[in-house]
Order: C-alpha cells, then sequence, then structure tokens
C-alpha cells in the first residue's frame, strides 16, 4: 500500500557510446525517461501495420489448435504473414456471413420443398405468389377470386400457393406475402455444402499459419524495442561530443544503475524529487493485494506525492459488490465460474491480480450471503441449520437501511482521516478531522432519533459543532501575517462548510447498497414465485415451463447483479470516496526496457 519512492538520476557519456548505452539501459529496464529535448513529431520504426499484427496474433492464438513452433526465421516476412492471416480472418467472416444466409434461407424455403419456378409463358401470364397462413385464418381465404392450393401444413401454419398475373393486394389476404425467391431449395443445399467446405480449408489454412506464432511474437517485439531505442536517442541532451540522460528511477535500483555506472565509465548524478517537478507514479502492494492497482490504474493514477488507495478500493469493492449481490447462491455460481476460469487467468500478471481480487469478492459475497439468509431467492425454514447463520433481515428496510448509511459514514470518516494524516503536521489536517466529525457525528444525531438514545444524540450536536470549528479555523492555507488575514481564513472557513451539503449528497450514495441488494432479492423472488405458479398451474408441462423460467429469469438476474456490482462498487469508491481522499491526478510509471518474447 505505498507509492514507490523514486530517483531522478542522469548519465552523461561520450556521444559515439550514446546508442550502445541505451541499449544497455533498456535491457536493465526499469528507467523511466525524461525527454531532455523535445522529440520529433514522427513514428520510429514501428511496424507500418501495428494495429493489423495485434489483430492476427489475437486471430491465431485463438485458434484451437496450433502447429509446431517455426524457430528459423530466414524465410519469415512478418508483414507477409499477417496480410495473409487478415486476409484469412476477412474471407472467414464473409464465408461465414454467407453461411448464415444461406441457412436462413433453406429453412424458409424448406417446407415449400424443392422446386423451380415455372417461366411466365408456361402459365399464360399468371405467377405464384407464396404465402404461410396461420391455421385460424385460413377461412379469410374460402371467397377469393384467385387459384389457391395448400401445398404443406404443419401444427400452427397452412403454406399456401396463389396463382394470378398480379400479386394480391395485402388487403385481400390474411397475411403479407412470403419472398421465397428464385433458387431451388436443392442449389440452397448445394451453395450451402461448398462454403462449408471453403470455411473448412480457410481454418485449416489459419491452423497452418499458427506456425509463426512465435516469429510474429518475438519478431513484433523487436521492432518496437527498436523504435523506443531510436526515440529515447533523440531525447537526450547532446552538446560539444558528450550526451545527457535522465530518468526516473525506483530507489531499490539505485546502487545497480551505479554499478553500470562505473562499469561504463559514465559520469552519475542522483537527486531527490524537487518541488517543480512531477515524477510518474509507480505502485507497490503485496501480490494478494495487487489487484486493486488495476482497478485504481483504471480509473485514475494518484499523484506521486499522494497516496495509493489501492488496498482500501481492493476490500471496498468486494464488500460492496457483496451487498449488492446478497445472495449466497449467485456467489456460488460466481464461485464455479472462477475456478473454471482460474487456470487461465493465471497465464497472465493481469489475470493472476484479477482472479485474487474476485476470489476474495466471492468469499466476501458468499459470507454476506450466508448472513442475510438468501439462496437463489430462497429462504430456508426457521428450524434448519443454515438458518441460524441468518442475522441481516434483507427486508428489515430501516435496518438496512442504518446499515447502509453507516457504511457510507465509515467509507467518507475512512477517506478525511486518510487525507488527514497526509496533511499532518499542516494545520490543514485539522480541516480534515473536522469532515470526519462532521460526518460522524451526523450519524450519531440521526441514529439517535431512530433508536432513542440520549448518548447519541448528544455526540450528535458536540461532534459536528467541534467539526465546524475546525472547519472555520482550518480550512484556509492563508498565513496569518497582518490582522485582516484572519478575517479571510474565517471567511474561507465559511466557503467550505459549503461543502456539508456534499457530504450528505455523499453519504446518501450509499443507499444504493441497499436499493440493489433488496431489488436482486426480490426479482429472485419474484421468478420462484412466478415458475411455482406456473408448475401448479399446468400439471404436467407446467415443470418444464418452471424450469425454464428459473433459469432464465435467475440468469437474467445474474447478469444484472454483475453489472449493478460492478458499475455501483466502483462508483462509491471512485466518486464519493476518491472526492473525500484523492485529490490530484498523477500519470503511471512506464519503464524503459524490453518487451516480448525472448
Amino acid at each position: 500500500m505505498a507509492i514507490v519512492k523514486l530517483k531522478k538520476i542522469t548519465f552523461c557519456g561520450m556521444l559515439p557510446d550514446k546508442r550502445q548505452i541505451l541499449e544497455q539501459v533498456q535491457a536493465f529496464g526499469g528507467l523511466h525517461l525524461i525527454p531532455l529535448t523535445d522529440p520529433p513529431d514522427q513514428e520510429f520504426g514501428v511496424p507500418k501495420n501495428t494495429e493489423g499484427v495485434l489483430e492476427a496474433l489475437k486471430y491465431l492464438n485463438a485458434c484451437g489448435n496450433k502447429r509446431h513452433q517455426i524457430r528459423d526465421s530466414t524465410r519469415f516476412d512478418l508483414e507477409k504473414v499477417t496480410e495473409e492471416v487478415l486476409a484469412i480472418k476477412s474471407k472467414v467472416r464473409e464465408y461465414t456471413d454467407t453461411y448464415d444466409t444461406l441457412l436462413k434461407r433453406i429453412e424458409e424455403v424448406g417446407p415449400w420443398g424443392d422446386f423451380h419456378l415455372p417461366a411466365t409463358e408456361h402459365l399464360a401470364g399468371h405467377r405464384l405468389w407464396f404465402y404461410i397462413v396461420p391455421k385460424r385464418m385460413m377461412k379469410k381465404l374460402e371467397g377469393l377470386d384467385w387459384v389457391w392450393q395448400t401445398v404443406y401444413q404443419n401444427n400452427l401454419y397452412c403454406y399456401v400457393v396463389v396463382v394470378a398475373e398480379s400479386e394480391p393486394p395485402e388487403s385481400s389476404m390474411p397475411v403479407a406475402r412470403t419472398h421465397t425467391g428464385s433458387v431451388p431449395l436443392s442449389t440452397l443445399k448445394s451453395q450451402l455444402s461448398q462454403v462449408e467446405l471453403t470455411l473448412e480449408d480457410l481454418q485449416a489454412e489459419r491452423e497452418s499459419l499458427t506456425r509463426w506464432i512465435t516469429l510474429m511474437t518475438v519478431h513484433f517485439s523487436e521492432a518496437l524495442d527498436l523504435a523506443d531505442l531510436t526515440k529515447a536517442q533523440t531525447i537526450t541532451h547532446d552538446e560539444a561530443g558528450v550526451f545527457a540522460l535522465q530518468g526516473w528511477l525506483p530507489e531499490a535500483q539505485i546502487d545497480k544503475f551505479s554499478r553500470f555506472a562505473d562499469n561504463q565509465g559514465l559520469a552519475l548524478l542522483v537527486e531527490d524529487p524537487s518541488p517543480e517537478d512531477n515524477p510518474p507514479t509507480l505502485l507497490d502492494n503485496p501480490r494478494q493485494l495487487a489487484g486493486g492497482e488495476d482497478i485504481v490504474n483504471f480509473y485514475q493514477t494518484p499523484n506521486y506525492y499522494g497516496w495509493d488507495p489501492s488496498v482500501v478500493v481492493f476490500f471496498s469493492f468486494s464488500v460492496f459488490f457483496a451487498m449488492i449481490l446478497s445472495d449466497a447462491g449467485y456467489a456460488a455460481v460466481f464461485g464455479f465460474i472462477l475456478l473454471f476460469k482460474w487456470r487461465r487467468l493465471g497465464q497472465s500478471l493481469k489475470g493472476r491480480r484479477l482472479r485474487v481480487l474476485a476470489a476474495n469478492t466471492v468469499v466476501i459475497s458468499l459470507v454476506w450471503g450466508v448472513i442475510s439468509g438468501g439462496y437463489f431467492g430462497y429462504s430456508p425454514p426457521e428450524e434448519r441449520l443454515v438458518s441460524a447463520l441468518k442475522v441481516i433481515d434483507i427486508n428489515d428496510f430501516d435496518g438496512m437501511m442504518r446499515l447502509s448509511i453507516a457504511v457510507g459514514v465509515g467509507h467518507i470518516a475512512l477517506a478525511n482521516a486518510i487525507r488527514a494524516y497526509r496533511r499532518y503536521p499542516s494545520l490543514t489536517a485539522l480541516a480534515s478531522g473536522g469532515w470526519l466529525l462532521a460526518v460522524v457525528g451526523g450519524f450519531c444525531f440521526w441514529l439517535s432519533e431512530a433508536i432513542d438514545s440520549v448518548l447519541l444524540r448528544q455526540m450528535g450536536i458536540i461532534l459536528p459543532s467541534v467539526g465546524g470549528v475546525l472547519l472555520l479555523l482550518f480550512s484556509s492555507e492563508r498565513g496569518l501575517k497582518r490582522w485582516n488575514d484572519l478575517l479571510w481564513r474565517l471567511l474561507d472557513g465559511s466557503k467550505s462548510l459549503i461543502g456539508i451539503t456534499q457530504l450528505f449528497g455523499d453519504v446518501l450514495s450509499y443507499m444504493r447498497l441497499f436499493a440493489l441488494g433488496l431489488a436482486s432479492a426480490s426479482l429472485a423472488l419474484t421468478f420462484n414465485q412466478l415458475a411455482m405458479q406456473v408448475y401448479h398451474a399446468l400439471p404436467g408441462p407446467g415443470l418444464l415451463f418452471s424450469i425454464l423460467i428459473l433459469i432464465v429469469g435467475h440468469v437474467l438476474n445474474l447478469m444484472l447483479c454483475l453489472m449493478s456490482g460492478l458499475v455501483h462498487g466502483l462508483r462509491l469508491n471512485f466518486i464519493e470516496f476518491y472526492n473525500w481522499s484523492v485529490s490530484d491526478e498523477g500519470y503511471p510509471f512506464k519503464a524503459f526496457s524490453k518487451k516480448g518474447v525472448r
């Protein structure tokens, strides 16, 4: 739970050695370069079709059967292979669309049989018009003046052919005309078979090209490395046969780069960041909690001089998601999905971080679901052992509202406590303490009205009063050099008190935890009741329909819960919590290093 401390280091060496030095620095990695000159506005050796190469690699890696990888690059051409892969992907998409179209046409034409439309002169100028008429509407055809014939029928529809010189008016027919087309059914099936063979051939070509995956990855990475190296050469300061290279480096790597400078005969200057500097942010968390870093960087990288909220977001997101889900059965489903994807997620660093975060969220959701007594919307009878673990009634509106508000108060109080700690020893830390007292005191006063507690009522009066005084006196950073400075400080403090409305609104935002949790539980219960009603109303087939209702309903509710948990679980962290704890935005640390497979 820390932002890595950085040092600004500067290398100075002879200009003819610059490329060699930069190559070794790139091989070491870990240095975030600082431009000492403005780089030219151009690309440096980046592959012409970068997005195309990435798209081709993704397409080949998604292939189920892969060939043995070729290591000899003498016959390898990255651009040519990329073009071949993208051409195959485009053809597969085109033929897949054709296949789907033919399949649909065969399904539509199938009931009419395999026929060839006769020429107009063979029917004395008449034509055939096709209609799919529901059986209940067949009586409307009895009075027609045209010749018509039912050529096929099933339980629901009759397939009718009308013989007429021109299309019958829509008002005279019970349904609109069906467009069967002029291509016979046998021809459509033949075309479908040919498309299937073509798709098989394209798939075989795709599998054949998978043998180049390793070389494509290596060559593409080498091209990107060369581009980074070329660009790095343009941002050094060169003068009088000497070059200067500057960058940000974690403190732990200073010794390694110092030895490198001594071995290469380079002058090295190591400095602490000055107040005018704006270093990048490099987060460092324990491996088990590093998933919070990805969530934090997805929204906003904290400033180097700020603090790392990764651990707080890691746990608070899991808690919020659990409260929104509020069902142990749903949590178990997510747990099984996570187990199924566990090995695949472990193939990358971000995947390993994500699965730990997901596992933590599933465990907390299971615990919350058990103590709230929800199992796919079903509450076990009181005589069951599992009912003894239920300590929270989600249908207790007043209790759940107080709990949601308490969670919000705790979250925002924690944010202000952290901000007060970060501001210490500045007196403005007392202002953050004032907000902490205000939010806790306000909650105590509100709670005292609900449970009629004299102690809470007294705390609800004293704490906000003390907090208001702290806000009034210490919200301003203005110095006290003249007597009127005190007046200006009081004016600044008065302006800060306007934030009480925002504090009130932010606390109320946490009521969405109760509302969404109740909504998901109510929706699950509704599907259960609907399935039960159908089961009793339709003996026999009612069992099948009730099972379908349960499956479709709970899958839909699961998707809604997942979306709500992600969106609102992150929102409460990134808007309400960040508003009171994380102020300035930074930019991520990007190491000058080699990429990809070696």
